[in-house]
């Protein structure tokens, strides 16, 4: 199973760097290979969520994700996503803007003495307001998330009373709001604060409206579910899809038709949030949008949808109950990160790693409780005989 959901993925690599070392040498290859690294170790806590949003969708739209999806991934938010800030920012037509990513100035200090930025400042000074909107976003998920009842919880001592104060209301809007005004306030570049306070709210509106859209249509499944087999135990229909947590939209098992579309259009928004950084990032790197396309995209983002698969096929995340609880505590540090970062930069590589690290100790919390488990059923069986 593992060469059937990762082969593809290896084969992409080893072509990629092949374009890569065609287009540009040694050097395109190494920095191609770095940025493909660079994605996947950014990238645990997106596959997570992924799974946890894509075990619940029908065949059909889990094909749609891994084939339509990585099409936008690839091409959508490596490729296309920098070159509209470009475009939009510095006014330029599309032509203008990929010859101006192409084609970088010879001389930087001359160039910029005429007053003209170039590609990656233009993509660097766009940082604030989608930091913004992509910190809103996955803000938005991660106290949704939290503030749901569930049945089983990672960090009780936190997590419970979250619970508790999410029966009001309303109340992650009034928090990520507050949140948004203290940023635009006080971190927030002076020349910034209104554009960061614009983008910020479209991410929640964007939150709000796809969530909102995949609940209402699920809310209809489900009456057709129901209506079309009578014997059906709704409430133990609700105690099993409890059980698992939520993530985003409320879901059925298996969503289709229009839960299902929602449900992929959440998950391609959710996708591109955790994009952002990634992208940004890679201007640190190089500022060639092919190379940025060859590693981020086909490199990265493949290898992404393979891990993402592969938990949903394994089964990964009802044997290790506390690794969606993980990813959303990492989902919650990023979108901190992002708003922490319109006005000081952080580093990628801090991100990243403080994603891997609650990944991993959600993991070794679910082996813990896995073996506690099993050891108490041998001690009952025992005890029995």
């Amino acid at each position: 199973m593992v060469v059937r959901i990762f082969g593809l993925s290896v084969v992409v690599t080893i072509v990629s760097l092949i374009i890569a070392f065609l287009y540009g040498g040694v050097e395109a290859l190494i920095l191609t290979a770095i940025l493909g690294v660079f994605e996947i170790s950014l990238s645990f806590d997106n596959a997570v969520i992924n799974a946890t949003i894509l075990r619940r969708m029908s065949e059909f739209w889990q094909k749609m994700f891994l084939t339509i999806g990585i099409l936008i991934a690839v091409f959508g938010m490596r490729l296309v996503f920098p070159l509209v800030i470009v475009w939009l920012a510095s006014g330029l037509n599309p032509a203008d803007a990929l010859d101006l990513a192409l084609n970088p100035p010879p001389n930087d200090a001359a160039y910029f003495a005429n007053g003209d930025p170039s590609y990656e400042t233009i993509i660097t000074d766009a940082h604030p307001q989608i930091a913004a909107f992509g910190g809103m976003f996955l803000l938005m998920l991660f106290l949704g998330f939290f503030f749901e009842q569930k049945e089983i919880t990672w960090l009780s001592w936190i997590e419970r009373p979250l619970e508790k104060i999410g029966k009001l209301e309303m109340l992650e809007v009034v928090i990520a709001m507050t949140l948004l005004v203290l940023t635009a306030t006080y971190i927030a570049p002076a020349e910034e604060r209104s554009t960061v306070m614009i983008a910020g709210v479209l991410g929640m509106i964007t939150y709000i409206l796809v969530n909102g859209l995949g609940e209402y249509f699920n809310v209809e499944t489900e009456e057709t579910d129901e209506a079309a087999e009578p014997g059906t135990d709704a409430a133990e229909k609700e105690a099993v899809e409890n059980s698992n947590g939520r993530s985003g939209p409320t879901t059925l098992a298996k969503a289709t038709g229009k839960a299902g579309f929602f449900l992929f259009l959440y998950l391609e928004v959710l996708d591109a949030s955790f994009s952002f950084d990634g992208v940004i990032g890679a201007f640190a790197i190089t500022a060639d949008p092919i190379i940025i396309a060859l590693g981020l995209g086909l490199i990265g983002a493949m290898f992404v949808r393979s891990l993402t698969v592969y938990l949903v096929r394994k089964g990964t995340l009802s044997e290790y109950v506390y690794l969606e609880h993980g990813a959303h505590w990492a989902i919650g540090a990023l979108a901190f990160i992002l708003l922490y970062s319109i006005g000081t930069h952080v580093p990628e590589v801090i991100t990243g790693l403080i994603g891997v690290a609650l990944i991993v100790a959600a993991l070794i919390s679910s082996i813990v409780r896995r073996n506690r488990i099993a050891a108490r059923g041998e001690e009952e069986e025992k005890v029995n005989i």
